[in-house]
């Protein structure tokens, strides 16, 4: 029992050690840019607008978001088919649940749905620009 918990605790800091790692970095990246902008800004600059990729950024993060929610589905299945002692009986950790489909899957699930949703976002907006186009060549 004691190494179980050893090995939940180890993963748990691994796991968060990471996350703390990537957002971290993403925080000191805005940081940087809100520097430069202020500092353009006493000189009296003005940044450059930014081109406009019409959300190619959105669909790109979206495929980026829902494969590594993939990955992680695909990563943590297995899970399910690890043994355990429930009740006496060495039995597999999912078998209480369908296809041993547990809440472990949520790890994965949750970027996967994310990352569904942006692309769907970049879809509606695309066609919504199309109509719109196609409006202001009829006029």
């Amino acid at each position: 029992m004691g190494d179980e918990v050893l090995i939940f605790v180890a993963c748990f800091f691994v796991i968060g050690f990471i996350f703390i790692m990537i957002f971290g970095f993403a925080a000191y990246i805005r940081w940087l840019r809100h520097k430069e902008i202020i500092e353009l800004a006493e000189r009296g600059l003005v940044k450059a607008p930014q081109s406009d990729d019409y959300g190619r950024g959105t669909l790109r993060w979206g495929i980026v978001i829902a494969a590594l929610g993939l990955a992680l589905c695909a990563a943590l299945y297995p899970i399910g088919f690890l043994p355990s002692d429930f009740d006496g009986a060495r039995v597999a950790v999912g078998s209480h649940f369908p296809l041993y489909f547990g809440p472990w899957m949520a790890v994965g699930l949750l970027p996967t749905a994310f990352g569904l949703a942006l692309i769907l976002i970049y879809t509606i907006t695309k066609r919504e620009e199309k109509a719109e186009a196609k409006e202001e060549i009829e006029e």
